[in-house]
């Protein structure tokens, strides 16, 4: 199978997982991605069927508009039953690293106010230990080039991702050759270097669902 076809498996399973659950007044938690927009494709069919969604991203809202999906502002919903979203690295602890869509802030923000995370995956996102996918850092413009230094006594080989401003008016950097051993503890130690807005870590907030596009089908795995 090609990556496209493990990714539309995942999208479809993501849909089984939540179909049983939507009624008139769900609201779903929407991520951003190739992974996540196959799942906004498939989702377009049951519009009927729920209330509408809280998008991580304007590129996720407006695709979800162009279905012909209500967004409303996370500030009026509170908490949503799912989030469903892609990764870009994701262990078997499930902790991710996400953020190669530059929406990692808002999509750490859903994440957090969903009862249940669905990380929607293909095979080649499942990795033994995190790092090898160069880890985004959100990061208030002015303070650039002094949390890069700070990245560089980490170990970390930082790298201003030129021409991308994130949703929120802010500035990416991305940390080369840096392997994670504590994903739990390095989130919380990046977050504290000041200037940081956030980091792509999902350890403290990761998923509780699994679904992996694998050669041989989908492969459900459940923590909580």
């Amino acid at each position: 199978m090609t990556q496209d076809e493990l990714k539309s498996a995942v999208a479809d399973a993501a849909l089984r997982e939540i179909e049983p659950w939507l009624d008139k007044d769900t609201v779903l938690g929407i991520g951003t991605g190739s992974t996540a927009n196959l799942f906004i494709d498939r989702l377009a069919k049951h519009k009927g069927d729920f209330k509408g969604a809280v998008a991580s991203s304007k590129a996720s809202a407006e695709r979800l508009e162009r279905h012909g999906i209500e967004v409303f502002p996370l500030n009026s919903v509170g908490t949503v039953p799912f989030y469903i979203d892609g990764a870009d690295e994701v262990t078997a602890r499930l902790h991710m690293i996400k953020g190669g869509g530059a929406a990692l802030t808002q999509e750490k923000v859903v994440a957090a106010c969903a009862e249940r995370f669905i990380c929607i995956a293909d095979g080649s996102k499942y990795v033994a230990q995190l790092g090898a996918f160069p880890l985004p850092i959100e990061v208030i413009p002015m303070a650039r080039s002094y949390v890069a230094r700070e990245l560089v006594k980490l170990g970390a080989d930082p790298v201003y991702r030129e021409g991308v401003i994130t949703d929120n008016g802010n500035q990416i950097i991305d940390c080369f050759d840096f392997m994670i051993e504590d994903p739990l503890a390095m989130e919380v130690q990046l977050n504290n270097i000041v200037g940081v807005v956030t980091n792509g870590l999902f350890a403290a907030r990761g998923a509780d669902v699994l679904l992996l596009g694998k050669e041989d089908g989908v492969e459900r795995t459940a923590l909580r």
